[in-house]
């Protein structure tokens, strides 16, 4: 009798990149913590579901400190993925791992003082029935008849943003469904991101900085350059980024 031995089928690894907000605490902790909670109060949401590094490099903290910050951070809703210029001594199976040559990015703004449904909002969340959801289930939008400013982020999870205008470099759309942006996008358009995979995201003119549906991202370096300036829709098919024309 011959023996036949089959060979599992590899480990497929495979790389990716993704945008991480910056958190760089500063001494006192508790004042900084305070001002924390300031700037997420003037946009609900603001950290949901971002990934988020802590940089503590030239802060003078020791390891039950550091754990005490991540708590807090994390009680906040602030979930940590990683740390950077801590001690190799500070870090353990208890905190999140290391984390060390990230590129800058543009900066994200903390949210305008003013609330983003009273600023830039101009109509209130109606009823629009699309064709995924559950039948005879209404899902509901918001459209923004202003252009979003470069520092603004505009987040709305529940379904779906038009915005009547531009969406300036620096500024972002985080939408539960999809974006439309009748105007140039530069800023940064993240679509489904509660989980929504069939959401897209339609631009009059392409010109983004990032690119993101259902929490797969698409970076300004890894677009076709052919893409730049033009009006397109943008979609996933399984976990690959599919651009077609609307012009």
């Amino acid at each position: 009798m011959t023996a036949v031995l089959t060979k599992p089928r590899p480990i497929r690894l495979k790389g990716r990149s993704y945008l991480a907000l910056t958190l760089t605490p500063e001494l006192p902790l508790e004042d900084w913590l305070i001002r924390l909670d300031e700037l997420a109060a003037l946009s609900a949401g603001f950290f949901l579901r971002r990934p988020v590094v802590l940089d503590i490099e030239g802060l003078e903290l020791d390891r039950a400190e550091l754990r005490d910050l991540v708590g807090k951070l994390s009680g906040r809703g602030v979930r940590i993925m990683g740390i950077e210029g801590a001690r190799a001594s500070m870090l353990g199976s208890d905190l999140p791992p290391a984390m060390s040559g990230g590129r800058s990015a543009a900066d994200v703004e903390p949210p305008a003082a003013e609330p983003v449904s009273e600023a830039v909002v101009a109509v209130a969340p109606e009823s629009v029935v699309r064709s995924d959801p559950t039948p005879g289930k209404p899902t509901p939008s918001i459209i923004v008849t202003q252009p979003v400013r470069s520092g603004q982020s505009l987040f709305f999870p529940e379904g779906d943003v038009t915005i009547v205008g531009s969406v300036a470099s620096g500024a972002e759309v985080v939408a539960g469904g999809s974006i439309h942006v009748y105007g140039t996008l530069r800023g940064r358009a993240l679509a489904g991101t509660m989980g929504n995979a069939s959401a897209r995201i339609f631009c009059s003119r392409l010109e983004a900085e990032l690119l993101a549906i259902d929490g797969f991202y698409k970076t300004a370096e890894d677009m076709e350059p052919e893409l730049r300036g033009k009006a397109v829709q943008i979609w996933l098919e399984g976990e690959t980024f599919k651009v077609g024309s609307i012009a």
